[in-house]
């Protein structure tokens, strides 16, 4: 199979980037797996995760281990995907995770909605101790509630079609 798109998705956020991705690449050869019914392999892999604490989960962590000698571009949602220096750590973080014999293609990450849970437990540090920093966590949590949006979805098809266009263009280097 040339390419496989497997995801972990708690609140259906990145579930749908998964299927965006899905449809933006190219052919037949193909497939979209939930990390928890992987199966089979692929030379090229879409690797999607929700950020927790500025990581993935285990799942996740556990299926990049196993990742040799393949092609791997990372995504993602996270509730403060808004914050571009956040992301890119997150980003740096998850492709050093990537054992080294694979080939890191990149990382696409947006904003997602986050669980009443997240606002529940800003409300209660508010009741603490009021701050500017706790406001713009509850701002942050109120604009992620409409994402990911149809420009969020733009762009993950925007990712799919550089990378693939990038393996057309050098097609040579990635055998």
């Amino acid at each position: 199979m040339e390419y496989l798109v497997i995801y972990s998705s708690q609140t259906g956020n990145t579930q749908k980037l998964a299927l965006e991705i899905f449809e933006a690449l190219p052919g037949k050869s193909k497939d979209i797996q939930k990390i928890e019914e992987q199966s089979g392999e692929a030379d090229t892999y879409f690797v999607g995760f929700w950020v927790r604490r500025g990581i993935c989960g285990q799942d996740i962590l556990d299926f990049l281990d196993r990742l040799h000698g393949k092609k791997v571009a990372l995504f993602g949602t996270c509730g403060m995907g808004g914050d571009r220096k956040y992301c890119r750590q997150v980003s740096r973080r998850m492709e050093a995770l990537i054992p080294e014999d694979n080939r890191y293609l990149g990382s696409f990450l947006c904003t997602g909605k986050m669980s009443p849970q997240v606002l529940e437990k800003f409300r209660a540090m508010q009741e603490r101790e009021d701050s500017p920093g706790i406001r713009e966590l509850i701002q942050a949590y109120r604009e992620a509630m409409l994402h990911p949006d149809e420009r969020d979805l733009k762009n993950a098809r925007t990712f799919v079609q550089e990378i693939v266009h990038e393996r057309e263009e050098g097609e040579g280097s990635w055998g």
